[in-house]
């Protein structure tokens, strides 16, 4: 069941419109090569042939001048050999509530976050109910400072479409307003920003994606030229923007799927899913279920059934399941 699961999605569904070239790479797990795997099998080796021996005075001795020594050898491995990943298919939802809202999904290797706005005093504040009471962080200091900042550092780095950062914008107040003071914040910006234009797609550093109360948009009257749209996975027939703007096309779990991770799947309920899936699929979309079960048999039956993005809760969960998953299909296939 493994390899269903893992290799239906292996790649991240990233295009550019312009050279119709499809973008295909596997996060590396983190893995040990080279001398430092053979210090590490070494240093292994020797200290199961210690404990292995009588217990002595002079083992104790020889235990404890070695501390120092064995401390500084893992760390030296760790630091020189831990590969950085990346998640393609996790996607954070209600980023901004966890303690370090951007930072923490980055750092368990999110590729996807959310981020909820309201338009208050000319300020796109960040917040999951209206902020009436108290002070509320911006948009602007909780993610694109923080991700300019990285941009800057990694800029000796090659880009390329599988290094975006996509941030989920999910608008809570007045679609019309926000929106237009959101374009009118982006213009600073702009140079990170991935774009559609002349009926092409140009993916850079950071892409954003429009979602919530978004209410009916066109290039012309709210210039999407930096905004792309989550549409309704379920309304795929009644969207009005060009295709090429869907990047991701969601609903909530529940609407689709009663099972929440015992028993039997409904087959109809999984049918359904599936040919919505594939509708998304032929216009680009990532699809994902919010709402859906924090649960390893749901995220199972989620990616077997080909869903792009998996929404959570719980940043080291799911990271440890990818992980764990790309861990397993290497030792399966070497």
């Amino acid at each position: 069941m493994f390899r269903d699961v893992w290799n239906h999605h292996i790649s991240d569904r990233l295009y550019t419109a312009s050279t119709g070239q499809r973008f295909e790479e596997l996060a590396p797990p983190i893995i040990f090569t080279g001398i430092s795997a053979q210090l590490i099998h070494t240093f292994l080796k020797l200290t199961n042939m210690y404990l292995s021996a009588p217990p002595t005075r002079v083992h104790h001795r020889v235990l404890k001048a070695c501390c120092p020594l064995i401390a500084s050898l893992l760390f030296f491995c760790l630091r020189t050999t831990a590969q950085p990943f990346s998640l393609p298919h996790a996607y954070a939802h209600n980023d901004y509530w966890h303690k370090r809202p951007l930072l923490d999904a980055l750092d368990n290797g999110f590729t996807h976050v959310e981020a909820d706005i309201y338009l208050r005093h000319s300020r796109l504040v960040v917040s999951h109910n209206p902020p009436f009471f108290r002070r509320r962080h911006t948009l602007d200091e909780l993610y694109f400072r923080p991700l300019l900042q990285r941009f800057i550092q990694d800029s000796a780095h090659q880009q390329s479409p599988m290094d975006t950062i996509v941030l989920m914008i999910d608008i809570k107040s007045k679609s019309g307003r926000t929106i237009r003071a959101l374009n009118r914040f982006l213009d600073k910006y702009k140079p990170v920003l991935s774009t559609y234009e002349d009926g092409k797609v140009t993916i850079r550093n950071l892409t954003l994606v429009i979602t919530g109360h978004r209410g009916p948009c066109s290039p012309d009257n709210n210039g999407p030229k930096y905004l792309f749209f989550d549409a309704d996975l379920k309304k795929l027939d009644h969207q009005q923007e060009p295709s090429d703007l869907y990047l991701t096309a969601s609903c909530r779990y529940s609407s689709l799927i009663s099972w929440k991770g015992r028993g039997q799947i409904p087959p109809i309920q999984q049918h359904r899913l599936k040919s919505l899936i594939e509708q998304a699929h032929s216009i680009g979309a990532k699809v994902r279920l919010w709402g859906s079960p924090d649960n390893t048999p749901v995220w199972n039956f989620l990616m077997r059934c080909g869903v792009d993005l998996i929404n959570t809760d719980k940043l080291v969960n799911l990271r440890n399941y990818f992980v764990n998953n790309a861990v397993n299909e290497q030792l399966h296939t070497d």
